[in-house]
């Protein structure tokens, strides 16, 4: 058996275009923040420094912006690269029950993964058709607060729906009375990319009460979203909880605030190791909304009762479609 297993030297056009706008996309996930902070420091080392202190300006003024419903851009939004990352998987986006486009959500996406490869192409992109799905809803994903202290890579995050995930953040999205606005979180967090193993149904959920109390805040509907096939697309150094890997981990992710999962899945030009994700499908199921009364200053009772409900609505959802979606009969969500 050879060590390596090479992709074909004759494949079809569209094949190496998704190979390529997936290879940009891990790219730009890994390496394009720190390549942006790069070039930035080395502007106002250099000529163009003027131009630099001037973005740095730009960049005080504009300090609250991602707490404030970011800057999207529907042309990035829809640019044609994002088909080809969507067909790659390819990746799949499916409503169960219509939204009123005159209130504001909150969608709760589960599991979180290594890269969060379908929270992206689904609600960062038009790719799946959200907007048609969804007319009159605007989705925005919440990420870590870092991403959007480094300097251009910011204003791509922002311009793909990407917000901040203080819960500021959350608070303004759901304040606007207009309605039509999506905060997507994928509720376990960096913790839960730690979880991510083929088959793993793992949910870090049980510790996450603080989106259901500013849910009953606004009166705000929760509605669960389960990725089928996201804990599939990558191979992670086995870590199970109580090793001292995975000890680690959790102290360099509270020292540094994101995770550091030691992955792989294949290359660009051989499917046996590297930093491309498998080519497994994703898909995406957003459920019924569970609406919540509005409650100013919840109680911690209240809120552990509609957490629960939460929980309740996610795994029957689970359960009504992971038979469709390749999921034996006898696995069960876990939550932790």
């Amino acid at each position: 058996m050879p060590l390596l297993e090479f992709a074909p030297l004759r494949l079809p056009l569209r094949r190496r275009l998704q190979t390529l706008a997936v290879l940009q996309w891990v790219f730009s996930f890994l390496l394009l923040g720190q390549l942006c902070t790069l070039l930035f420091v080395l502007a106002l080392r250099g000529p163009l420094w003027p131009l630099a202190l001037l973005y740095a300006l730009w960049l005080l003024a504009d300090r609250d912006t991602p707490r404030r419903g970011g800057r999207p851009c529907a042309w990035v939004r829809a640019w044609p690269v994002w088909r080809h990352f969507r067909d790659y998987f390819p990746i799949s986006l499916i409503r169960t029950t219509p939204l009123d486009p005159g209130r504001n959500y909150i969608f709760g996406f589960h599991p979180h993964g290594i890269l969060a490869a379908g929270a992206f192409g689904n609600f960062c992109t038009e790719a799946t058709g959200f907007g048609g799905l969804f007319p009159g809803l605007r989705p925005h994903l919440l990420t870590l607060p870092c991403w959007f202290r480094l300097p251009f890579f910011r204003e791509y995050a922002m311009a793909g729906g990407l917000v901040s995930s203080d819960p500021s953040s959350l608070e303004h999205l759901l304040a606007q009375p207009r309605g039509g606005l999506v905060a997507v979180i994928a509720l376990g967090g960096p913790p839960e990319a730690l979880e991510a193993q083929p088959g793993g149904l793992r949910l870090q959920l049980l510790r996450r009460r603080g989106f259901v109390r500013i849910a009953l805040k606004h009166g705000t509907p929760l509605v669960p979203v389960f990725s089928f096939g996201e804990n599939e697309l990558f191979r992670q150094v086995p870590n199970p909880p109580g090793s001292r890997l995975r000890r680690l981990q959790l102290r360099l992710q509270k020292l540094l605030g994101v995770a550091l999962p030691l992955f792989h899945a294949r290359g660009i030009f051989q499917y046996n190791f590297g930093l491309l994700p498998f080519r497994r499908p994703i898909h995406t199921v957003v459920g019924a909304p569970l609406e919540l009364p509005r409650l100013p200053d919840p109680s911690e009772a209240e809120v552990e009762l509609w957490h629960r409900r939460y929980r309740e609505r996610l795994r029957e959802l689970f359960e009504e479609h992971k038979l469709g979606y390749g999921v034996p009969p006898e696995r069960r969500l876990s939550f932790v």
